[in-house]
């Protein structure tokens, strides 16, 4: 069964501070509504990419504010990180919220953010490669430069929980060897010679290679993010929907992902935006063949960012029609329970009416 997820970017037109208030109240709202987990991103420096740089300080902010809900990093920047220090600071968010951290780290993607750590972004992926290693040894318990030093508390509750962001394939193939998570991003750049294929035509090599190197007895953990607004009416999402990608596609073309068109509908498809009622997202979200393999798929209003009110009622809609619509989330399983939990009370009625024939 599909698990859900909500996904925020902190992007609220905002104060930083009023920001996390309205991430916190969101996490919460998803918590009620039986989402399975929540996820953050972690952005230095720029207010329009997120503005969150410690996504360990937040989540345990959250850990506070809930009880269930599992919290994640999707992602942590690596190469710009000691994978000692992501280590100790995932073990004590760990630690307090329960042990409902999941720890998604990534290479990263804005090249200015990498000067201000001394770091190349052309050497992102050696260095996150090298990292991921340290940062497993140190969970695992291995000695941290001298043999007296061993991560404490101990990490390797999280070496379970670990997740590996990629936009391809190579990536994916390293994500399976580890035995990790595979993390799948919510819309990504088209070949020049292909600007009209689908999200799920560029993923689906990626899940291939995930899956093809996962080594034997190590279930896939596969968790694809996925732009979603859902609205009481068809009018209000799709005012939303061309305020947001309007404003966003400059920066998404700056970044090599220009529209396909200008029509809103164009822009829908270039950035990959389930948008619009119940029943049209339903519909949307029923030909992704990605998020159909999935074992996770966690859902953002990025790059849409309408009102937190309409988030908060989107969070609701999802839970309560659109996920149970497509067999996933905590509404599908209660479903699937009370199915089940009939048919065993019809045959248990049958078998005493036999009994006592």
């Amino acid at each position: 069964m599909t698990r859900i997820g909500f996904f925020t970017r902190l992007l609220d037109d905002t104060t930083p501070a009023e920001r996390y208030r309205i991430a916190t109240e969101q996490i919460v709202a998803a918590e009620r509504h039986g989402f399975d987990s929540a996820w953050v991103a972690q952005h230095h420096f720029h207010a329009a990419e997120g503005g969150l740089p410690s996504p360990f300080v937040f989540l345990a902010h959250a850990a506070a504010a809930t009880s269930r809900i599992r919290l994640g990093t999707a992602v942590v920047t690596l190469p710009l990180e000691d994978p000692v220090r992501v280590a100790e600071d995932a073990v004590v968010a760990d630690l307090l919220s329960g042990g409902r951290i999941e720890l998604g780290v990534g290479s990263g993607s804005t090249p200015a953010s990498f000067l201000a750590f001394g770091q190349q972004h052309e050497d992102r992926a050696r260095v996150f490669g090298e990292k991921v290693d340290a940062l497993v040894a140190a969970l695992a318990g291995g000695a941290l430069g001298d043999d007296r030093n061993r991560l404490h508390p101990d990490g390797r509750g999280l070496l379970g929980h670990l997740w590996q962001a990629t936009f391809s394939a190579f990536g994916g193939t390293r994500a399976g060897r580890a035995g990790h998570g595979l993390l799948l991003s919510r819309t990504q750049p088209r070949p020049a010679d292909a600007p009209r294929r689908t999200l799920s035509e560029l993923q689906l090599p990626i899940v291939d290679a995930y899956r093809e190197s996962l080594p034997d007895g190590v279930p896939p953990r596969i968790l694809a993010s996925r732009t979603l607004f859902v609205a009481d009416s068809r009018d209000e999402a799709r005012r939303c929907a061309e305020l947001g990608l309007r404003r966003a596609a400059a920066g998404f073309a700056r970044t090599g992902q220009p529209p396909v068109g200008e029509s809103l509908d164009e822009l829908i498809a270039s950035y990959d935006t389930h948008v619009g009622t119940v029943d049209e997202v339903v519909e949307s979200l029923a030909r992704d063949s990605v998020a159909a393999e999935a074992t996770d798929v966690a859902f953002q209003v990025h790059s849409v960012d309408p009102p937190h009110e309409l988030v908060l009622r989107s969070i609701e809609l999802i839970a309560t029609e659109v996920a149970p619509a497509l067999g996933w989330g905590a509404g599908a399983r209660r479903a699937v329970g009370a199915g089940a939990r009939s048919v065993t009370a019809a045959a248990a009625a049958t078998a005493t009416a036999l009994a006592t024939e």
